[in-house]
């Protein structure tokens, strides 16, 4: 079963350019190798410049697990999460998923 997992976040408005820098490494290097990741989003709140939210889409939960659990996630994470004030992980099964046509 597929999952979710979901990270909001605070970070403050001096620190948004290294955050965003991190990310971007974070981002292609993960879906560029990482067995069962498949997606991932950040967003910006609308109303609240200093929260984010990121979320990613794995094959499994599993996966996601033994790839946060190895020093590499660790190490490649540092950077972005020394940015953050503030943080809350969620994770979620995937139970169903809607499409619109194209």
């Amino acid at each position: 079963m597929s999952a979710r997992i979901v990270f909001l976040i605070r970070v403050p408005a001096e620190r948004t350019d290294d955050f965003l820098t991190a990310y971007e490494k974070i981002r292609y290097e993960v879906a560029g190798g990482v067995p069962g990741h498949l997606k991932d989003q950040v967003c910006q709140s609308a109303t609240d410049p200093g929260q984010w939210l990121i979320t990613s889409e794995w094959a499994s939960l599993d996966a996601f697990l033994a790839w946060e659990a190895g020093e590499e996630h660790r190490e490649l994470v540092k950077p972005m999460r020394e940015c953050i004030t503030e943080a809350r992980s969620l994770r979620f099964h995937i139970r169903q998923e809607t499409s619109s046509p194209s």
